[in-house]
Order: C-alpha cells, then structure tokens, then sequence
C-alpha cells in the first residue's frame, strides 16, 4: 500500500513537472515577450531594455525557469508585468473567491447528483427516470452561458430576487457575496449534478443486474438489503472519479460562468490577464489550474484504490 502511494505520488510530481515545462515553453514560444506585450507601442529603446532587466527577461531560459519553478514551490509566482505586485497576493483573493463558489456548489451538486442517479437507477424506464434524464441531457447539452443567461433574465430581470451580476470586490470579507453567489451556484449545480447522475445512474444499473445481486436476489434477500448494502457500495465507486473530475473543473476556475457574471476567481482573473497580456499572470494561473486537477485526481485514484479491495489487490501483487 505505501509503495503504491509513493508511485502514484511520484507519478504526480512528474506530470506537474512536465506541465510546468510546457506552460513555460508556451509562453516563451511566443512572439515578443512580456514586456513587449505589456507596453506595446512603447516597447522600443531604454524603456523596453529596463522593463527587460526588472522582470529578468536578459537571462537564459533555462536559469529563469528553474528560478521560476522553485519560487512556485514555495508560493512565490513571481512578479506581474502590469503593475510589478507579487502575484501570490494578486491570486491569493481570487483563489479564496473560487474555492467559495466551489465549495457551495458541491455542498448541493454532489448529494443531489447520487440521489437523483440512484433514484433514475431503481426507477428505471418510469416515469422519475425519463424526468431525470430528459433534465439531465438538457443541462448537458444546453452551453453553460445560455443558461446562466436565462437565470439572470428569470430571477433578477423579472423577479428581481437575486442580483444578476457579482459587484462585491475581490477582496471582501466572504460573507458579503451573498446572495451575489447564487445565481453562478444554481449554474455550476445544474451542470456538474447532470455529469455526475448520469454515471451514478449507469454504475447502478450494471451493479443490479450483476451476479451477485441476482444470486442474493435468489436467495430471498429484501431488496432494499442488496441495494443498500450491495449495490450501492459497489456501484458508486466509479462515481468518485467523475465527482473528482467535476470538483477539479470547478476549483481550476469557471471562466465562463465567473465571466458571465463578473464574479472575482480564479478564471476572470486568467481572462483579464490575457486581456491586458499579463503573461507572468497567466502563466502562474495556468500552473495552478493544472495543479489543482492533478492533484485532485490523484486523491480521486487513491481513494478509489483504498475503497476497492480488488484494485488494492491487483496493485499489491504487481508490486
């Protein structure tokens, strides 16, 4: 077990690092650089060669990405091309603001994704299962800002219960963004519980009419006994990566739903800064964002393996 958690471990920090390399070499593969991005027209003579020497940009690549590397290691992102602040501060808010958008909509999307899978599952081809799914396909297929549109236009253009954009600042104490929130936490909540039931409804299905289900079926065991205690335990381990993925999508920063509604995380802030072509910024961001969803699906594949004896099993023996 500890073998496999130092492989997987190590597994991680090898894809993070190569990730890390890309989001450099992508960066540096571009036209001009920061400075030239950030003063445009201006970027000619002295004022170009001390904006240069401020950022670091006369070394060799090799030496600024190692610096650039070990400074992420232990928080230090560096310094932004548009106003020289440290961007671990820069971010620090916006990450706050993401993880509290995050939090609240799996609070609700998550316990209600396994219900209504569940539910889709034993009710199959009835009429609490054609209701789900119908709802379900459409949140799937209907795009993220159509939705948040018609949310706005629903309940603050014509009820005017709830604002429809996010006013409060990045920096503001948490509680202030409500109920700013709901609106983008209605959006997230109705798009990830669709991804999410419809495998919980899969996974339900196949565990029901598996061997062991029918055997105990045979046996004369009740059926809310195989269900609860066979079924289910059995039948919603595949959910945990889906869920993993889903929570990874939505601390990496919706940039759609948070630009819809102004809303200050982590993906306005990316958008912002290719807008102002930031590029240190948007590096630093594009690391986070890829850390987040190794890291989170790493933990995805752990638990999996420690809650499934079999694949702890297989693991153990090829070790």
């Amino acid at each position: 077990m500890l073998r496999m958690l130092v492989r997987r471990l190590a597994l991680g920090a090898i894809t993070v690092f190569l990730v890390s390399l890309i989001i450099f070499a992508g960066v540096e593969i571009l036209p001009g650089d920061a400075c030239t991005a950030f003063l445009e027209r201006e970027a000619q003579g002295q004022l170009l060669e001390n904006c240069r020497q401020e950022l670091g940009l006369k070394r060799p690549a090799s030496e600024r990405y190692l610096e650039w590397a070990a400074g992420a290691l232990t928080g230090d992102l560096g310094v932004s091309a548009n106003g020289q602040k440290p961007i671990s501060e820069l971010v620090g808010y916006r990450l706050r603001n993401t993880l509290l958008l995050a939090s609240c909509s799996m609070l609700v999307g998550v316990p209600l994704a396994l219900l209504l899978g569940v539910v889709a599952a034993l009710w199959r081809d009835r009429l609490a299962d054609l209701a789900i799914s119908t709802i379900a396909i459409g949140a799937m297929t209907i795009p993220e800002f159509v939705s948040a549109t018609i949310l706005i236009l629903i309940f603050s253009v014509w009820l005017g219960w709830i604002p429809g954009i996010v006013l409060t600042s990045a920096d503001a104490p948490v509680a202030e963004f409500f109920p700013e929130i709901l609106l983008p936490m209605m959006v997230l909540t109705f798009v990830m519980t669709a991804h999410i039931l419809r495998t919980v409804r899969s996974s339900v299905i196949e565990a029901m009419a598996s061997d062991y289900a029918q055997m105990a079926t045979l046996k004369g065991v009740p059926y809310w006994r195989i269900v609860f205690r066979h079924v289910l335990p059995n039948a919603l381990l595949p959910a945990i990566n889906v869920v993993a993925l889903t929570i990874a999508w939505l601390l990496g920063g919706v940039v759609v739903i948070e630009t819809v509604f102004n809303y200050p995380g982590l993906g306005r802030m990316m958008i912002d800064s290719i807008s102002d072509r930031d590029l240190p910024v948007t590096q630093a961001i594009a690391l986070i964002i890829a850390s987040v969803y190794v890291g989170v699906n790493l933990a995805a594949d752990l638990l999996t393996m420690i809650a499934n004896p079999r694949l702890r099993t297989m693991h153990m023996r090829k070790g």
